[in-house]
């Protein structure tokens, strides 16, 4: 492990592709949002909307995994998932959560921090019947974060599925699976800078309003 260490070590990087002002930056974090999703989109960046969820446990325990964007508007920001999953579990007992998207390519890093809640049954089925066949099938064959014996166990219960929803031209919701919305009370937009030196600037919210604030990187 030593030699791989200090390789890790090795690893530099001089960010200075852009620089992130106050008299530049939108008052409306939902509009910087946008135009930076824009720009992330627009360089081709592998799944922009790729972003980390950090959830805590009852118990106080941290746990992150990435999960997919669906949608974002001035109410928050939208993703689905298996409300029995491991991320579902913590949620249920404690609503605050931590988002993180990293655009490497861009040297931007944008977290969200806010209080998290599930979106309407309507909206999470609208959103399932327009998913690929095989990833509604899927929904119903995976009990996220549960342990099992092997592959086979998921395998076979796709192939159940598949064979019981064969004459099903619309897959029903699993009443386990839905969207969540993270309404945030801070948003911080970070823009890589040379030196280590880097932008932050972030938005709190106060009652209908947002308060932009510079941090120290």
């Amino acid at each position: 492990m030593e030699l791989i260490n200090n390789k890790i070590i090795a690893l530099r990087k001089e960010y200075s592709s852009a620089y992130l002002n106050e008299e530049d930056i939108s008052v409306d974090p939902f509009k910087q949002f946008e135009l930076w999703m824009h720009q992330a989109v627009e360089a081709q960046i592998l799944e922009p909307h790729a972003m980390n969820v950090c959830t805590v446990s009852a118990e106080g325990k941290p746990s992150s995994r990435i999960v997919l964007l669906r949608g974002f508007d001035h109410k928050g920001f939208v993703f689905y998932t298996n409300y029995n999953s491991h991320k579902g579990n913590d949620l249920e007992k404690n609503n605050h959560v931590c988002l993180n998207f990293f655009w490497s390519e861009l040297e931007r890093q944008v977290r969200i921090e806010g209080i998290i809640s599930k979106v309407d049954e309507q909206t999470s089925i609208d959103y399932f019947n327009s998913r690929p066949r095989e990833s509604r099938i899927g929904a119903w064959a995976s009990e996220q974060s549960t342990i099992i014996e092997s592959r086979k166990v998921v395998e076979d219960a796709f192939a159940f599925y598949t064979n019981k929803f064969k004459d099903t031209p619309i897959i029903p919701k699993p009443p386990h699976w839905g969207g969540y919305l993270v309404k945030p009370s801070n948003i911080e937009f970070w823009q890589g800078r040379p030196s280590r030196l880097h932008d932050r600037l972030k938005f709190t919210r106060t009652n209908n309003d947002w308060k932009i604030e510079r941090l120290s990187p």
